[in-house]
């Protein structure tokens, strides 16, 4: 049986709670998470030792000692991206292959640091949003895209990934722009993307995360995410541990981190474009 190793800012958070079940199911029992390790405990909920007695998995106490046990190793943090670095490093100089959750990094500059450092010590790595593995989006014709306006749910510091990562998924990484036009309320951002093409991204409190395309040479196609899309992430990241063959590129993890970026400076001067760093 594989070894799994947790690397979190703190354990008792809801991906922390899900995976293990998940990770099992979806690898017919040939992975599990063995070994876990946080940097702090939880402000309201289980301390790092007594969330690892639940789950029956061995606290240890450092990242190196996870590195070291582990056949695959997760970095978690999932709303603490600005942790991602230091808890990184030493998973992405293992040659471990290393699923780093959702949101990747707090910059473009350290999402490209930490593809460097992959790719220097052969590590493979790749990180996503679970929405881009939807049945929904997979069901609709990507090629000919005009323009993607999607609604979500959340605040834009946590959940503007999902949306921002199934709209990348279908238009590419060319994005050049981007200009806030939302409220503190209701929070909204436009992407220019090469080609004179656009994407919109809103966040509407409780909304259904839903997506429509309009596609150049006429037609159109919607959809609402219903399906199992944490199932068929899962299933992507057991895949890319068997393979080591990240199911991302990493060009489309670094182009979704600098929208979000951006959208944070476009915050302050809102329907005014702000153009984003070209490679």
């Amino acid at each position: 049986m594989k070894k799994i190793g947790f690397i979190d800012y703190y354990l008792d958070e809801w991906h922390a709670n899900k995976y293990p079940d998940w990770i099992k199911e979806a690898s017919n029992g040939e992975m599990t998470v063995a070994y876990a390790y946080g940097k702090r405990d939880a402000d309201n909920g289980l301390d790092n030792a007594a969330w690892c007695k639940e789950k029956g998995i061995q606290l240890m106490d450092s990242i190196e000692a996870v590195v070291e046990a582990s056949d695959y190793l997760i970095v978690l943090s999932p709303d603490h991206p600005d942790q991602h670095e230091e808890l990184c490093r030493l998973p992405l100089q293992s040659g471990k292959p290393t699923y780093v959750d959702k949101t990747f990094a707090p910059d473009r500059a350290t999402a490209e640091r930490l593809f460097q450092w992959a790719s220097d010590s052969g590590t493979p790595l790749f990180s996503s949003s679970a929405l881009r593995f939807a049945s929904e989006a997979d069901a609709v014709r990507q090629e000919g895209i005009d323009a993607i306006v999607t609604f979500g749910p959340g605040q834009y510091a946590n959940y503007s990934i999902h949306q921002v990562e199934q709209i990348v998924a279908m238009m590419g990484s060319e994005a050049e722009r981007v200009m806030w036009t939302g409220t503190d309320a209701t929070p909204a951002l436009q992407i220019g993307f090469s080609g004179g093409r656009f994407a919109s991204i809103h966040h509407f409190h409780d909304s259904a995360f839903q997506t429509s395309i309009n596609y150049t040479e006429g037609g159109s196609a919607s959809y609402k995410v219903e399906s199992n899309f944490f199932g068929s992430f899962i299933s992507r990241m057991v895949d890319f541990f068997r393979s080591g063959q990240p199911p991302v590129p990493q060009e489309e993890t670094v182009a979704i981190i600098a929208i979000i970026e951006y959208g944070y400076k476009a915050m302050k001067t809102p329907h005014q474009w702000l153009e984003l760093p070209r490679s």
